[in-house]
């Protein structure tokens, strides 16, 4: 897991792998922020933290390696973003092809980038949500793995809307994570295929 913040996503992740939601282990949080409350989360779940500087490396292809580095070391199948502010560099992404996931507050391909639910309101949708998928190169644009609707209501302001938002991004992420730990799916084009059920 790759944080920046309060973690809440990862919380939602450890509680659903404590619940038997979902059959996986975290191996590490990493953070670029040593401050992050996420990382206190992580501890008092008794899971190895490490804090990487992006001022201790000299670029970010240096700051990518470090990471790939110590996911590699741990034997990680899946890197899974968690609010983590950074964009993914080509080291990264070309060490964990299509095994990186991220969450995103909106329904892509509407309102990539910061700021996502505060871009709903000042469209005017009608509808937003909350997006799981693979990432690419490009900003919030990889193939989506699952996604979740949540109405805009009339009365709502950013924090209204995100926190709403935010229940369906706890439920949705465990989903998809384990779906992709299942194996079996396949990219055609742009669409997740997920494995076909059992009969």
């Amino acid at each position: 897991m790759l944080i920046s913040g309060r973690g809440s996503n990862l919380q939602s992740i450890i509680d659903a792998i404590a619940a038997g939601r979902l059959d996986a282990w975290i191996a590490v949080v990493i953070s670029n922020r040593a401050e992050a409350p996420g990382m206190v989360r992580a501890r008092e779940a008794g899971i190895e933290t490490l804090h990487l500087s992006p001022a201790d490396y000299p670029d970010r292809d240096a700051y990518d390696r470090a990471i790939v580095d110590a996911v590699t070391a741990r034997g990680v199948d899946l890197i899974c973003l968690a609010g983590f502010m950074r964009l993914v560099g080509p080291p990264l992404l070309d060490a964990y092809s299509n095994r990186i996931l991220n969450i995103h507050p909106s329904l892509l391909p509407a309102f990539p980038g910061v700021e996502a639910q505060r871009q709903a309101l000042e469209y005017g949708v009608h509808v937003s949500g909350a997006t799981v998928h693979l990432v690419t190169n490009e900003l919030d644009g990889g193939p989506i793995v699952l996604q979740s609707a949540v109405p805009v209501l009339a009365n709502d302001t950013v924090d209204t809307l995100s926190a709403r938002i935010l229940v369906e991004e706890h439920r949705i992420y465990p989903e998809a994570i384990a779906l992709v730990l299942a194996g079996g799916w396949s990219l055609d084009g742009r669409r997740f295929v997920p494995a076909e059920p059992p009969r």
